[in-house]
């Protein structure tokens, strides 16, 4: 397979009163055609590197390239064939949804009608509202239009920086199965988010955490090389238990995680020595996985 996007140790750092490294030493490869997911909290660095591949900001160290274009030697042919979403809803929010699409067409020299079909199935749920102000647009609805403008010239390789950030569950959910429909026309999509559960819906994803790729895998390998067996527990009070917890020799990581506490212990010792309904083991979540990499790291 071609690659669509490779990155070579490239490293970057923010200075001021207190200097901030933004990405150390990150190596990736991305295959053409694939679905790839940035993973990791906010301030993880996924932003700066989305800037660094879309040639809107310059590397300390390292080298990338997009489509086989050097992001810095050829930033302009890179920008005539990406398209990029950034985090933050970007769009005039005086321009109506169609003059918005209307301009970015104008933009990139070509029309709403010649690429229509890269379009259609998502511009058809916010056509009927072609004439409202982005402005005033739910989150939802802005997500979709903010997309239509960054396919309206059939980019090679599209860039989604945080896109569902912000926006309600059900739009969430529609936004991945649009995403969906766009990697069967062999569109490269490059995507970041600080949600783990949107992480099972790309084909291979990168964890990553302080600026450092802790991994890189399809979701499905990242999950089963979870080293430890992981149980879940309750008690009538999960924050007496995990400060308990977090005290017993036996215990090597405990945390809350939705309405019960994951624990791993040390070798066979699976004694909790407080007071608890529950203790059953359980498969490991990328968030699992993710926190198990975070403490390993800190080591």
């Amino acid at each position: 397979m071609k690659t669509a996007i490779s990155i070579n140790s490239i490293s970057k750092s923010y200075k001021g009163k207190q200097p901030v490294i933004a990405l150390q030493d990150i190596n990736l490869q991305i295959t053409e055609g694939e679905l790839f997911g940035l993973i990791g909290p906010d301030g993880a660095g996924k932003t700066s590197l989305f800037r660094i591949l879309t040639t809107l900001l310059l590397a300390d160290e390292g080298t990338a390239t997009v489509d086989g274009e050097d992001v810095v030697k050829d930033f302009r042919n890179i920008r005539n064939h990406i398209g990029y979403m950034p985090g933050r809803f970007s769009l005039y929010q005086d321009l109506t949804i169609e003059e918005n699409l209307q301009f970015f067409a104008d933009v990139f020299d070509t029309t709403i009608e010649a690429n229509y079909d890269m379009i259609r199935d998502i511009y058809v749920q916010i056509e009927p509202f072609k004439k409202r102000r982005a402005g005033k647009l739910s989150g939802g609805m802005k997500q979709k239009l903010a997309l239509c403008c960054a396919l309206i010239h059939k980019p090679k390789v599209l860039f989604l920086d945080e896109p569902t950030t912000g926006v309600d569950p059900v739009s969430r959910k529609e936004f991945w199965e649009m995403l969906k429909g766009l990697k069967k026309q062999n569109i490269t999509i490059m995507v970041s988010t600080p949600y783990m559960d949107e992480a099972g819906l790309c084909d291979r994803i990168a964890l990553i955490q302080s600026g450092k790729i802790m991994s890189v895998n399809t979701p499905e390998n990242i999950v089963n090389s979870y080293p430890f067996t992981l149980y879940e527990a309750k008690a009538a009070n999960n924050y007496h238990l995990l400060e308990q917890l977090k005290m017993q020799d036996n215990v090597r990581l405990c945390y809350i995680s939705g309405e019960y506490l994951h624990v791993v212990f040390n070798e066979d010792d699976t004694q909790i020595r407080f007071p608890h309904k529950e203790l059953r083991e359980v498969k490991p979540t990328i968030e699992d996985c993710f926190i198990q990499l975070m403490k390993y790291e800190s080591n």
